[in-house]
């Protein structure tokens, strides 16, 4: 593939600049011819300000994660392993885009499944292939197998419901990944490695190029093909760094913004209990609704939080 006719002639900051342009360029390109067989979003009725991105392209993730993937096995030497969270990442981006596709919307527990055994299996392909001591601060702990695959399945169904949260306003969801993508590829440089910081930025190069055209007003939505298996590219990272305490602060917006929701639904559904009923969810929707802040606002003020968290992040790390 093409990293044997870079291997030798740059040095890894150089091959990751190569595989972030690359994944940019191929990814731009893509979603610039405007594919025909993507779907068009039909609103939705629930949403502040739904009903403006009704006819939009949506599914756009379809384009992302198949470059990202492309990429991958181009750019990076293969292995069993990240063979096998290449064809999950996908499996999980094709299930979102058969949703997105859908004329009727799927259910929250069909979608809830696929996501469990997706979440399954890559934490078992995990355990298989890495080490289950993590840190936290400067201690090692070891965790037995079996609970770490039941702890990263947890953490995995987390990152994804979370991400796909975001996925409400213009830029928002691309944004907050790509700083975390970055802070985790550049505070834990060391522990994740050459390979999977090359896999990293070109998560981030693809992002940045989505951004182009879901900045405000946007033109293309990723849809759950793109939010849900972003999610699961930000956990597997994380857990690579072998600091997956350091999710709760690398990614605290998503999370913030989303897990309300998620809690909410889940005591009204399960449990019949009612909370947080004068607070919309995602967070991002209280803050447009009850607080009139614009869509620009939300994007940039969850940024700027997200960045000075991440700053926290790297100087406890140091």
């Amino acid at each position: 593939m093409l990293y044997y006719f870079f291997n030798g002639i740059t040095n890894t900051q150089q091959y990751i600049a190569i595989a972030f342009v690359s994944a940019f360029v191929v990814c731009f390109i893509l979603l610039k011819l405007k594919l025909p067989f993507l779907p068009k979003d039909k609103g939705r009725e629930f949403a502040v300000n739904g009903e403006v991105s009704k006819g939009k392209i949506r599914g756009t993730g379809l384009v992302m994660i198949s470059t990202f993937v492309l990429c991958s096995v181009f750019l990076i030497p293969a292995t069993k392993e990240l063979i096998f969270y290449n064809i999950l990442i996908f499996l999980e981006m094709l299930s979102g885009y058969l949703d997105d596709a859908s004329d009727t919307p799927w259910s929250d527990y069909k979608k809830g499944f696929i996501d469990f055994i997706v979440c399954v299996v890559i934490s078992i392909v995990f355990v298989y292939n890495n080490p289950t001591t993590i840190m936290i601060l400067d201690y090692k702990i070891y965790i037995h197998p079996i609970l770490y695959i039941a702890l990263s399945t947890i953490l995995f169904w987390v990152g994804i419901n979370v991400t796909n949260c975001s996925d409400g306003v213009d830029g928002l969801c691309g944004s907050l990944s790509t700083i975390t993508l970055l802070s985790i590829s550049l505070i834990f440089f060391s522990q994740i490695g050459n390979q999977y910081t090359v896999y990293s930025f070109i998560m981030v190069g693809i992002l940045i190029s989505y951004l182009c055209f879901n900045s405000s007003p946007s033109s293309q939505l990723m849809g759950d093909a793109g939010s849900r298996p972003i999610g699961l590219i930000i956990v597997l990272m994380i857990l690579k760094s072998s600091h997956p305490i350091s999710y709760l602060l690398l990614s605290a917006v998503l999370l913030v913004d989303g897990i309300a929701g998620l809690i909410k639904i889940f005591l009204k559904r399960f449990l019949k209990i009612e909370v947080l009923k004068n607070i919309r969810t995602p967070i991002h929707d209280e803050m447009r609704k009850n607080h009139g802040w614009s869509d620009t606002q939300v994007l940039v003020r969850f940024c700027i939080i997200q960045v000075f968290i991440s700053t926290i992040q790297f100087i406890i790390c140091k």
